[in-house]
């Protein structure tokens, strides 16, 4: 599957910010951008538009300029992140065992196809991660999830290749855990989950930073 323009821009724009080759402060400048990258303004666009609603960037006046995520608010947002999808894996041996067996599924198939297309990988991860949070029957929670991951999207599986494999493996350990009706179990890799994914990412930052 060819990946859509937007999304390539989206992807190359993200790794110029975390690199720093786009430093903090930094304007996106849609034409120049498009320039540099090779395609038209419009996918530019729409990948700007997606960086502004993840929190890489913000609105100075007219222009749209580029912020650094810092490795405390990584921190606080994993923090959160566990605490709160912890707490709703644990409700979340209500799922019915044909809606688990869909998600695995899915996992699986997403392993044999390897990380290739990124939409997808995405599209199934946060299928996940909202099924689980939907479980707690508590609609602030829900809302607040998605909006603490949003903040760390970019951090798919281009950036963290090696958590692709791991983390669909852990997905599967939580789903087997909600199978058996094990809220604790379901609750304890889920926080160990959201952890292995704070650390992978504090690495790759700090790379990322070694190498500016």
């Amino acid at each position: 599957m060819t990946e859509p323009l937007s999304s390539r821009a989206y992807r190359q724009i993200i790794e110029l910010i975390l690199s720093r080759k786009l430093a903090p402060g930094a304007a996106l400048k849609e034409g120049e951008l498009a320039g540099e990258l090779d395609m038209s303004r419009t996918p530019v666009r729409e990948a700007m538009k997606r960086i502004e609603a993840e929190g890489l960037a913000h609105r100075d006046g007219r222009f749209l300029r580029v912020r650094q995520l810092t490795h405390t608010e990584i921190e606080e947002v994993f923090a959160l992140r566990a605490a709160l999808e912890g707490f709703a894996a644990r409700q979340a041996v209500t799922l019915s065992l044909s809606t688990l067996d869909d998600m695995a599924s899915r996992v699986r198939d997403l392993m044999a196809g390897g990380p290739g297309d990124s939409d997808v990988q995405s599209r199934v991860d946060s299928d996940f991660h909202a099924m689980i949070a939907q479980a707690s029957e508590n609609r602030t929670l829900v809302r607040t999830v998605a909006d603490l991951r949003l903040r760390t999207c970019m951090f798919d599986v281009h950036q963290v290749p090696n958590r692709f494999l791991q983390g669909c493996e852990e997905h599967l350990g939580i789903i087997e855990a909600l199978v058996a009706r094990d809220g604790a179990t379901a609750e304890a890799r889920m926080i160990a989950h959201v952890g292995n994914a704070a650390r992978a990412i504090l690495v790759r930052l700090d790379r990322l930073e070694a190498d500016a």
